[in-house]
């Protein structure tokens, strides 16, 4: 069985150990290669391999740094598509979902090629009698990133790009479900000119995971994942004195007022809930109905019901599968409390099927309308195509019910009033929000800002935030003394 190569200090080569994980095609799950749980020894090497270029590679011209971004984000558009299909291969995903990916990862090379305005200090002359005092924005070292399955090519370019280009240096452990995406990525940085050791790529689970968070020369952890995971990632890599940046769970809600365009409302739900099965983290989960725009519930439950899951590249699918069995039954296991708690399922997905694979990962589109807070489907990130209908009188109810939920990753608003948008965003205790907008993710010169128990940390990723992630502040202040120097001590902290 082929093995996922581990990268390191350059050179792309097998791991010498005796624990692999097998990956597999979402749509028959059968085993398509198999990822490595790289030795101790093969961790450390690649640690101590970004420590030695980070030496170099720091020294390295800003401009020249963007150079190699600039040479990177143009093979990406050159090998676009066929990443696309790589990353479909072994998520399932759709070739236009996939393509979506890669392109938004590409988004944020653009970026880090524009470094060098965001790598400028301050300035102040005269800050007393012949000093002056400036700044300097500096690398931090060898930097981390733990990513997840669902956007295997977006959001390890959201990390390894910005902070190559700060200056630093870094480690990537993506996910053990698709990591034949990260490796192509790898690859062309590579052919793009960046100079060994600087991206290391190695492979594995929990335990390398740990390894990684609790190594002394790591200064900085960037993850994206699940909750528990996000929260004992934090807490490891804080307990060890590394600065770092966790993105976790969501239930994202759009609320839908009754002067909105009925048509718009109802096309952008279907794809926020379900695109790309429902796998996203901000994904629409919760749809809230003020008024009387609850009336269009049983429209939405019809355009759903529509849609259809399959294969990569049926131009007719709205959605693939889900990525692995275990996923698959943590939703129809959702679906069911929903059913068992009181919800009312419009639209039941359980039971779907792709003829010809009925052994992959399927779940049809699930509506449920009478859900309450107390239910474990509104309650819980689902992580599946299942879309929970709720109705409130007013907007003011709208935003309490979306401040009550513990996470704030996204959440929007359709409407045609400018005072009801004004007074949502206002308001809302959400990091990201839309309006008319069902998922609003930010181009990379703003920075992903989700809030609450969707994300643990200071500084969140790409964008100015992401640079100062991956930097420090070194502050210097100077006089250069003329003949009359003035005599005596200065026995105060005042500066004359």
């Amino acid at each position: 069985m082929k093995q996922v190569p581990l990268l390191i200090n350059g050179e792309f080569s097998q791991s010498q150990t005796q624990t692999f994980i097998d990956v597999t095609n979402p749509i028959n799950n059968e085993v398509i290669v198999q990822a490595p749980c790289a030795t101790d020894t093969e961790i450390d090497m690649a640690v101590a391999s970004a420590k030695a270029a980070f030496m170099s590679w720091r020294e390295v011209p800003v401009p020249e740094r963007a150079r190699v971004m600039m040479n990177y984000q143009a093979l990406l558009k050159k090998h676009h598509d066929e990443i696309a299909e790589i990353l479909s291969s072994e998520t399932g995903k759709t070739f236009a979902d996939a393509k979506g990916d890669v392109w938004r990862g590409i988004e944020v090379v653009e970026q880090a090629a524009n470094v060098c305005s965001m790598m400028m200090g301050e300035t102040a002359e005269n800050v007393a009698r012949g000093i002056d005092t400036y700044s300097y924005i500096q690398p931090l070292g060898v930097c981390l990133g733990i990513t997840p399955f669902n956007f295997p090519a977006m959001i390890p370019l959201w990390m390894f790009p910005m902070a190559i280009a700060c200056g630093n240096t870094f480690v990537l452990k993506p996910s053990e479900q698709d990591p034949l995406t990260p490796t192509r990525l790898a690859e062309l940085f590579m052919e793009a000119g960046a100079p060994k050791g600087v991206l290391n790529v190695v492979h594995g689970g929990k335990d390398q995971v740990n390894q990684l968070l609790t190594h002394e020369d790591i200064k900085a952890v960037s993850f994206v994942g699940s909750v528990p995971v996000g929260q004992h990632i934090y807490k490891t890599a804080t307990d060890h004195m590394k600065r770092a940046q966790c993105f976790a769970g969501a239930k994202n809600h759009s609320v839908i007022m009754p002067d909105s365009n009925k048509a718009q409302v109802l096309n952008n739900l279907v794809g926020a809930s379900v695109g790309a099965a429902g796998q996203r983290c901000m994904a629409i989960s919760v749809a809230v109905f003020v008024g009387e725009s609850k009336e269009w519930i049983g429209e939405l439950a019809e355009l759903l019901k529509q849609v259809k899951p399959g294969l990569w590249d049926d131009k007719e699918a709205g959605f693939g599968p889900l990525i692995s069995p275990q996923a698959k039954a943590k939703v129809l296991d959702l679906i069911q409390q929903g059913k068992d708690q009181g919800a009312t399922c419009l639209v039941d997905g359980s039971d779907f099927t792709l003829e010809g694979y009925e052994s992959g990962n399927w779940v049809g589109p699930t509506v449920f309308t009478d859900v309450t807070e107390k239910m474990a489907i509104y309650q819980q990130e689902i992580f599946g195509p299942v879309l929970c209908c709720m109705a409130v009188d007013t907007l003011e109810e709208a935003i309490a019910l979306v401040n009550r939920n513990p996470y704030g990753n996204g959440t929007s608003i359709f409407t045609a009033s400018g005072a009801a948008a004004r007074k949502y965003q206002h308001e809302i205790e959400v990091g990201q929000v839309g309006i008319n907008v069902p998922i609003p993710v930010p181009l990379p010169f703003f920075s992903f800002t989700g809030w609450k128990n969707s994300f643990y940390g200071d500084l969140h990723a790409y964008g100015k935030q992401a640079v100062r992630f991956y930097t420090e502040t070194k502050t210097i202040t100077a006089r250069w003394f003329e003949d009359d120097i003035p005599s005596g001590p200065n026995m105060t902290i005042n500066l004359r």
